[in-house]
């Protein structure tokens, strides 16, 4: 599958169905088995504290294990945190940058609604 809208899609409404049954106030190692099991269940790859070789001037200098990493291609990072920061958006990027990663989630659980930002990495689309 390589119609990064579809399996985004896909994420998203795992992640909502993780949220609307476990509400918010669990650690984030909660969310994290239940997005996998929701995810699994609409069918898409996904590997749990996968390693991604980070590079630096083309050298690989060490690996970034990314929370949740479906189908090869999308970069999950889930949070339980008051709201999705700055911050967060820049971790995020450098990820999918340094990774050589086209696409990423942040999926935060810390509120009664769950607050998703999907962000593409343009430097090589």
């Amino acid at each position: 599958m390589d119609n990064l809208n579809e399996i985004t899609e896909k994420i998203i409404g795992a992640a909502y169905k993780v949220s609307n049954t476990l509400g918010s106030g669990f650690l984030e190692k909660v969310y994290e088995n239940a997005l996998f099991i929701e995810i699994k269940k609409a069918g898409l790859t996904v590997t749990k504290q996968h390693a991604l070789q980070v590079f630096y001037d083309d050298q690989v200098v060490g690996d970034y294990f990314v929370d949740l990493f479906i189908e090869n291609e999308v970069v999950v990072e889930r949070k339980t945190a008051k709201a999705i920061t700055d911050i967060h958006q820049a971790q995020l990027m450098n990820y999918l940058i340094a990774c050589n990663r086209r696409c990423g989630l942040i999926i935060n659980f810390g509120k009664p609604r769950v607050e998703i930002k999907r962000m593409l990495n343009g430097y090589n689309l």
